[in-house]
């Protein structure tokens, strides 16, 4: 990270994420049962001998019998980590762990991380040939040039499983859909436009040779390193990669050789590229800097001068990021879906032409929503998807399969095209997608959020995490000097604490306003005016809700020091429902491929049937919002009236209610929670109108709701978010009081956001 941007979290937040808890980001879990002698005896001894005798036989077996054919090796020797250099092989550890969960969450590959304690070529070749039978592909990451190249071309040739080195053709792919895009967009064949790269690594000789690939000319190419451009007879810092694409130009310069270059590919270092260089650059120049964490020139400066360039980085903010994640866990999975011996030209091209495809179709509204609204259409700001895009897992894999099975590299083809796209939706659950929209959308447009409870540690950590990861400005309510030592004491620098917004609710300077606006309010329900001076003066979550009410921030955090009920009638003194709305709690429980939404959990102790049609037509909104196609059910103790019950009238009242409506959305009751969630349940009632497992449950009760939403926060395996606050005429949201900072970043990001409005 650059020393003149502020990171988007400090060192010690970093350090405490990869210690919490179990020590690092990955383990290792059993996808079998294992609670009985019997599912013991299957999995190991002696049930394990009969998938051992099989695969002996026919060794294509051990795809269908083991993990690997969903199994990738991520491998380094930590010769060139990020951009921190040659730090060792267990120094490496942490970024191959976090390539790993990269590759889980993206495309539902499983993964481990090794590191090898060797820079020799031989010995590390030797090693990962010897892993083969293990692993169905191999991921090489941070490991320097030019033994990256050796290291690769060697064990391709060795081993029959897919060799991929990441640093080199991630970026190649990414850059290479931008480029297809960009040239679109002004008119331009690829034959026909000169291109100057500036870096002479791992990633710029790759990129270099898969867009000659693409049609461009290698007579058009200019490829420059720290020396000047790599010139045919030049002898000085050469080797043998740079010398193949060693130009025919009398250009010695990165200056020289940008003069009327079409397209500029920076893989380089900040600053490399000058003002006068873009401006020599031909009629819409096509800027790709992509030098990390800082480019070598700058959107802005870019844009200063030329008003018809278009631009791409590496940074996330920034239109245009060239970002790996696009390609390699998608990469992957369609290798590994065919059974591939490797990746070769064909299928990284028509990856490339999958992802610039995917940019130019029309977003999706979740997507679009996720960003706040602001519409993502294809342009010159808009030439490569998000990477959150829930659309990737299908288009990508399947580009990659079909450009498999036809260059013959394929070794199980498929034929059901349709059937292969609907499990690859299937194995990601979109809302993880769309929630991380919401921070990107937060970034876009940054709000201003108050903490109500600033003197609590874990607030002022959410807090500089909110303000550092680019989210907007918060707010912090509580005594000046306990909140300045707090500060000190979480690491923040004394200039950094001068610039935080304090406000004391003793003596604040909106404190007048506040008491006439809550007095006008609350004279007529038994408060008298020093009553509403008390409350302004000393209850924070009161003061908080004012600065909302009163428009001095956009939305508002708190519940860490109180329970909910408490916390919530504070609020309520201020701030009323949404027009038509009734306030209420969603807790949302996230899985690897579903999401389940559960209320009310949080609000309403008894709902009538007309609340219960309200908190399920909401919550369903929310679930569109989020990615789900919304599938209701009603829960009770009974189904369908088996046992007969004296609290079921409601429930059933409720479905009337929706059935007069005629709601956009599946919805049934009342039954039992099995019934809901378990197919072989529900088939023995074939009448039901949920098409699937439902995945919104509307709880008859507060208790049944705030219980079960507790217990599988506890219990689950799946991430609880929430509860949610809904209904509410301004962006609120209530913490468990058990909250961490980052806890309370993702509550707040969504409440600023509007994503659960």
């Amino acid at each position: 990270m650059s020393d003149d941007k502020a990171k988007e979290f400090s060192d010690q937040e970093a350090l405490r994420f990869h210690a919490n808890g179990r020590p690092g980001k990955i383990e290792i879990i059993a996808s079998k049962p294992m609670a009985t002698q019997r599912d013991l005896s299957l999995a190991y001894s002696p049930g394990v001998a009969v998938p051992v005798l099989a695969i002996a036989k026919d060794p294509d077996a051990a795809y269908d019998y083991t993990i690997k054919g969903n199994l990738v090796a991520v491998i380094s020797n930590g010769t060139a980590i990020l951009g921190l250099g040659n730090l060792g092989a267990l120094a490496s550890k942490p970024v191959m762990e976090g390539k790993a969960v990269l590759f889980k969450r993206f495309a539902d590959i499983d993964s481990i991380d090794l590191e090898l304690a060797t820079e020799d070529v031989d010995r590390f070749v030797n090693a990962v040939e010897l892993m083969e039978p293990s692993f169905g592909g191999i991921n090489l990451e941070d490991i320097k040039a030019p033994e990256c190249f050796i290291i690769e071309q060697t064990l391709r040739e060795r081993m029959n499983i897919p060799v991929f080195h990441d640093d080199q053709h991630g970026t190649a792919i990414i850059a290479a859909a931008g480029l297809i895009n960009a040239l679109f967009l002004t008119g331009r064949k690829p034959a026909d436009i000169k291109l100057v790269v500036n870096g002479a690594g791992a990633a710029s000789i790759a990129c270099t040779e898969l867009v000659k690939a693409m049609g461009v000319k290698p007579d058009n190419v200019i490829m420059c390193d720290t020396k000047g451009v790599i010139w045919q007879g030049r002898t000085e810092g050469m080797n043998q990669w740079k010398s193949a694409h060693a130009a025919a130009t009398p250009d010695r310069t990165l200056a020289e050789a940008m003069r009327g270059a079409d397209v500029f590919f920076g893989l380089s270092a900040k600053g490399a590229v000058t003002a006068e260089m873009v401006a020599s650059m031909a009629p819409n120049p096509i800027i790709f800097a992509m030098a990390n964490p800082d480019p070598e020139i700058t959107p802005e400066e870019v844009h200063a001068i030329r008003t018809d360039a278009i631009m791409a980085t590496g940074r996330s903010d920034y239109p245009n990021q060239v970002n790996n994640v696009l390609g390699f866990p998608y990469i992957f999975r369609g290798a590994l879906d065919v059974r591939a011996t490797t990746i070769n030209e064909e299928m990284k091209l028509a990856a490339a032409n999958a992802i610039a495809d995917l940019a130019r179709q029309q977003v999706p509204d979740e997507v679009a929503a996720a960003y706040g609204g602001k519409a993502r259409n294809f342009g010159p700001e808009y030439i490569i998807p998000a990477p959150f895009d829930p659309r990737l897992i299908e288009a990508i894999p399947v580009a990659v399969a079909k450009a498999a099975m036809a260059s013959g590299v394929a070794r199980k083809p498929f034929f059901d095209e349709d059937a292969y796209r609907q499990q690859l939706r299937a194995r990601l659950n979109p809302t993880t997608g769309v929630l991380a929209g919401s921070f990107e959308a937060a970034r876009a447009r940054p709000r201003r959020v108050v903490f109500a409870e600033g003197e609590q540690e874990v607030v002022l950590r959410a807090a500089v995490s909110y303000r550092s990861s680019g989210f907007g400005e918060p707010v912090l309510i509580g005594r000046e000097a306990p909140v300045r030592e707090g500060l000190e004491r979480i690491g923040v620098s004394p200039e950094d604490i001068d610039s935080f917004e304090i406000h004391n609710s003793a003596n604040s300077p909106l404190v007048p306003r506040m008491v006439e606006l809550l007095y006008a309010r609350l004279q007529r329900r038994g408060h008298v005016l020093r009553d509403v001076e008390r409350m302004v003066n000393h209850e924070r979550n009161i003061f908080g809700a004012l600065m909302l009410e009163l428009g001095e921030v956009d939305a508002m955090m708190t519940g860490v020091t109180r329970n909910f009920a408490q916390s919530f009638s504070q609020v309520r003194q201020v701030i009323d429902p949404a027009p038509g709305h009734i306030p209420f709690g969603i807790h949302m429980w996230v899985g690897r491929s579903s999401t389940i939404f559960i209320a009310d959990t949080t609000v309403n102790e008894r709902p009538s049937s007309q609340m219960l049609a309200d908190i399920a037509e909401q919550t369903a909104a929310v679930a569109r919002r989020l990615g789900q196609e919304p599938r209701v059910a009603f829960l009770s103790y009974s189904t369908f009236g088996n046992p007969p019950g004296q609290f079921l009238a409601n429930i059933r009242d409720a479905i009337t209610l929706l059935d007069e409506r005629r709601v956009s959305f599946e919805y049934e009751g009342e039954m039992s929670p099995d019934v809901a969630l378990n197919p072989m349940m529900a088939d023995r009632y074939p009448f039901s109108r949920l098409s699937g497992p439902a995945n919104v449950l509307i709880m008859p009760g507060l208790q049944s709701a705030n219980i079960s939403a507790k217990l599988l926060k506890e219990l689950g395996s799946g991430k609880m978010i929430g509860p949610l606050l809904m209904g509410m005429s301004k962006p609120v949201q209530v913490a468990p009081m058990t909250s961490t900072a980052s806890d309370l970043v993702t509550l707040a990001v969504l409440a600023a956001t509007g994503a659960m409005s």
